[in-house]
């Protein structure tokens, strides 16, 4: 049966929505300062996070920023290229620790949060989402599981933890063909919720979301069956007191209450 163009009108709304939500385009804060606000890079699954972060930090200190969301490693290529951020917030240490190593930065760099992996299932989907991926595992079984949504492990750390979690409990083999890879956990996060794929592994930061909460579910997956996605921030030599503003703001009781709130674990605190 044909869904009336009601339900399709509904539907397609509602993509747009979760589109918009997750989009990656810089977020630019116009006002009156002489100067072009400095440019931060972050790590995607801090989309919804460093977004309120930085309202809060406008609020406070007036300052502005232009936010840029991508992979921790293509930021990585870009600025040890020379590109222009301030800052750089990124899903994996390594990344910072390498930019360190180059002379990129003012040093190596501090802990801010520790990210966790949701296994999701979009609104319809045939698969369930559980814990131990016993969901994901029968629909292997059954031969029903056509696409299936990650970052790309090759240069996100997400995806990387995607990988992972599915080599650990044996599906990487029989699951790797039918991958539809994000550029970023945030793409990955966007296929699997907009039904291109019939579920995904991505950041649990994403997925508690309320433009994700109502496209579909999701469950934890245990922190144990990955590394650990320490994620690191810095400052680039050229960061200006704005950016060095910011980053301290994003250590402090308010940005790690956000932080917290958006999913993350901070350094200090158990899980």
């Amino acid at each position: 049966m044909q869904a009336s163009p009601q339900l399709w009108t509904r539907r397609g709304a509602a993509l747009l929505g979760l589109a918009a939500a997750l989009s990656l385009a810089p977020v630019t804060w116009c006002g009156a300062a002489a100067q072009s606000p400095p440019a931060v890079a972050a790590a995607s699954d801090l989309k919804f996070a460093l977004e309120e972060v930085a309202a809060a930090f406008r609020a406070e200190t007036g300052r502005e920023l232009r936010l840029a969301f991508g992979s921790s490693g293509n930021f990585a290529r870009q600025l040890m290229q020379g590109a222009p951020f301030e800052v750089f917030l990124s899903a994996d240490e390594g990344f910072v620790l390498q930019l360190a190593d180059a002379g990129r930065t003012v040093d190596r760099g501090i802990l801010y949060a520790e990210g966790r992996i949701v296994l999701f299932a979009p609104t319809g989907s045939p698969l369930k989402p559980d814990a131990d991926l016993a969901g994901l595992r029968a629909l292997m079984a059954q031969g029903r599981l056509e696409r299936f949504a990650i970052a790309n492990p090759e240069h996100a750390p997400y995806g990387r933890a995607a990988r992972q979690a599915l080599e650990g409990q044996g599906l990487w083999p029989a699951i790797e063909p039918r991958l539809v890879l994000g550029e970023n956990v945030s793409q990955a996060a966007q296929f699997a919720a907009s039904g291109a794929a019939q579920g995904g592994i991505f950041a649990y930061s994403l997925a508690l979301s309320p433009a994700m909460r109502r496209a579909g579910t999701f469950a934890l997956v245990p922190a144990e069956w990955h590394a650990p996605l320490r994620q690191r921030m810095v400052l680039m030599r050229n960061a200006g007191d704005t950016a060095r503003a910011f980053y301290a703001y994003v250590r402090s009781t308010a940005g790690r209450a956000i932080l917290r709130r958006h999913g993350f674990l901070l350094p200090g605190e158990g899980a």
